[in-house]
C-alpha cells in the first residue's frame, strides 16, 4: 500500500467501476454487493495500516459501487505521529468508535453484514411475495407492507448462487447420544435425531411469524375451516396452547364423538398455505428431509408463557422422518424413554436439547419411535411449525396431493464437504467409548454413570446451561 502515498487521487466524478477493465466484467448488482461486503470488513482489513493507506483502501472500496462517488480526500497534512497513533481511522467507520458497541443491538447507523445482506432477499421472500394468493390469508395488507419494507432495494447475488452459499453454511448436528436401557438392552434413544441451524434468516423468521399472527387472527374471527384453528381455554399452567392445522386434522386423544387419536378422515381443514410450501421446498432442497418424505401437512403451535406439550410419541398415521421448526424464542425439548410428569408444565427426563430460533429438529429412528419427547412450560412466547407426511392409507377422504410439492429434488453437493463442515463422527467412536467403559454392568449406579457420560452434547454452541432448563432429572438411587 505504500506506493499509494505518491499517487495522485482520481477526480471525484470518475468511478473505478466505469473505467477499470477488471470491474467491467461485473454487473452493477455484483459491484454493489462487493462494495458492501468489503466495507463491512474494512475495520479488519485496515487494522495496523497507517491513516493514508486506510484512506486509500476506503476510497477504492467506495469507488466500486456504481453511481456513487468516493468520499473526498482529506488534503490537510497528517503528522507522522498521528498517523501511527490513529491507523484505525478511515472514512467508513473506525475500528474503535470510543466505546464498545454491542453487535447484537441494531442501531440506525449499524452496517448490515454481508451474510445478512445476502439472506434478506431470498426465495422465501420472492416466492411468497409473488404468490401472495395464499389459500387462507390472501390480501393481508399489513403482511404485504411488511414484506415490502424487508426486501426493498437490497443488493443481491444471483438467486441460485445466494441459495447455495446459504445452504453450504448450514450447521448440522447428527450425533446426539443418550443411552438408556429399553427392554433390557442399552439403546441410544436419540439415534436418528438431527438439528439443523442457519436455515432461516432473521428477515425470513419475521415474515413467518407475522404470517402466523395473521392466521391466528383469522382463526379467532372464524375465517378458517371447521377444525383448522383451535384455542382451548387456559384453565391451568401448561394448558391453552393454540394450534392451526393444515392438510389434515389430527386428533390428540379420544374426542367427544368417540374418535380415536390419529388423523380424522372426515374433518375439514384448510390446505397447506403457499408460504409454508416454500418452507417445505427448502427443507427438501437443503437436505433436511428426504425427497421421499415431502410433508403434506403441518401444525402450528402457538405458545404463550407457561404453555407446554406433554410427553408423547407422534402417531404413526404420520411417516418418518418429520420435523419441527422453532420461532420467536429458544426453548428446550426433553427426551427420555420414560418421561414423567412432575407438575404442571414440568417433566422428568433424561436429556434436554435446546432449540435455537430458526432451527429445524428432525425426528427419525429411535429419536422418533423409542424416546418420548415433550416441551416443558416455555418461559416466553414461542411458535413452532411441525411438518409431517401422512401415511397414504390415513389421508382424509377427498385429499388431493399438492401439485407444487411434487418432484422436489435436493441441491447437489459433495457429501465429504458436508461431513467436514458438520463435524460428523462415525458410529465406531461410540463403540470405542463403550468398550473402554467395560459395558455389561446392570447395576443402577453403573447405568447412571454410563448414561451421564453419553448424554453430553459434542457441540457446545448448541447447548444451554442445565440451570436454565424447565425440567427436572431425579438422581438414580
Amino acid at each position: 500500500m505504500e506506493e499509494q502515498h505518491d499517487q495522485q487521487p482520481k477526480p471525484n466524478n470518475i468511478k473505478a467501476s466505469d473505467t477499470d477493465p477488471f470491474l467491467l466484467n461485473y454487473t452493477p448488482s455484483d459491484l454493489r454487493t462487493a462494495s458492501e461486503f468489503l466495507a463491512t470488513w474494512l475495520p479488519f482489513l485496515s487494522r495496523d495500516l497507517c491513516t493514508r493507506c486506510t484512506q486509500s483502501l476506503s476510497d477504492r472500496i467506495q469507488s466500486i459501487a456504481p453511481g456513487e462517488a468516493p468520499a473526498p480526500q482529506n488534503d490537510s497534512p497528517i503528522d507522522q505521529n498521528d498517523a501511527e497513533d490513529n491507523c484505525d481511522a478511515h472514512s467508513l467507520g473506525s475500528w474503535k468508535d470510543g466505546a464498545e458497541v454491542n453487535p447484537s443491538v441494531e442501531t440506525p447507523t449499524q452496517r448490515v453484514c454481508w451474510a445478512d445482506m445476502a439472506q434478506e432477499d431470498d426465495e422465501l421472500g420472492e416466492e411468497e411475495n409473488n404468490n401472495n394468493g395464499v389459500n387462507v390469508a390472501a390480501g393481508d395488507s399489513n403482511y404485504a407492507s411488511d414484506l415490502g419494507k424487508v426486501v426493498a432495494e437490497k443488493p443481491t447475488l444471483p438467486r441460485e448462487q445466494r441459495e447455495f452459499i446459504r445452504f453450504m453454511s448450514v450447521r448440522r448436528k447428527k450425533d446426539f447420544i443418550c443411552f438408556e436401557r429399553v427392554n433390557g438392552k442399552l439403546v441410544n434413544i436419540l439415534e436418528g435425531l438431527e438439528l439443523h441451524t442457519g436455515i432461516f434468516s432473521a428477515a425470513e423468521q419475521k415474515r413467518i411469524v407475522t404470517y402466523v399472527a395473521s392466521l391466528q387472527e383469522m382463526g379467532k374471527r372464524g375465517e378458517l375451516k371447521e377444525r383448522t384453528f383451535s384455542a382451548p381455554q387456559k384453565w391451568m399452567r401448561g394448558k391453552g396452547r393454540q394450534t392451526i392445522q393444515f392438510g389434515c386434522c389430527y386428533n390428540y386423544a379420544v374426542d367427544r364423538d368417540g374418535n380415536p387419536p390419529g388423523i380424522l378422515p372426515h374433518s375439514m381443514v384448510d390446505p397447506v398455505p403457499d408460504l409454508f410450501k416454500v418452507i417445505i421446498r427448502r427443507l427438501i432442497k437443503w437436505h433436511i428431509l428426504p425427497p421421499t418424505c415431502v410433508p403434506d401437512s403441518c401444525i402450528v403451535n402457538i405458545y404463550e408463557e407457561g404453555d407446554c406439550i406433554p410427553p408423547h410419541i407422534d402417531n404413526h398415521d404420520f411417516v418418518r422422518p418429520f420435523c419441527t421448526v422453532s420461532f420467536l424464542s429458544e426453548c428446550n425439548i426433553v427426551f427420555g424413554s420414560n418421561l414423567k410428569i412432575v407438575g404442571p408444565g414440568e417433566f422428568d427426563g433424561s436429556i434436554a436439547i435446546p432449540l435455537p430460533m430458526g432451527s429445524v429438529l428432525v425426528l427419525n429412528g429411535n429419536g422418533a419411535d423409542v424416546a418420548k419427547h415433550c416441551v416443558p412450560a416455555v418461559p416466553t412466547r414461542r411458535i413452532s411449525i411441525t411438518f409431517r407426511r401422512m401415511d397414504v392409507s390415513k389421508r382424509p377422504f377427498g385429499y388431493v396431493p399438492e401439485p407444487d410439492l411434487q418432484g422436489i429434488q435436493p441441491l447437489a453437493y459433495e457429501v465429504d464437504q458436508e461431513k467436514k463442515s458438520s463435524g460428523h463422527r462415525p458410529n465406531r467412536h461410540v463403540k470405542r467409548n463403550r468398550d473402554r467403559r467395560g459395558g455389561g454392568r446392570n447395576d443402577a449406579m453403573g447405568f447412571a454413570a454410563r448414561n451421564d457420560r453419553f448424554s453430553e452434547h459434542r457441540d457446545s454452541n448448541l447447548n444451554s446451561p442445565r440451570s436454565g432448563n424447565r425440567w427436572s432429572r431425579k438422581p438414580v438411587s
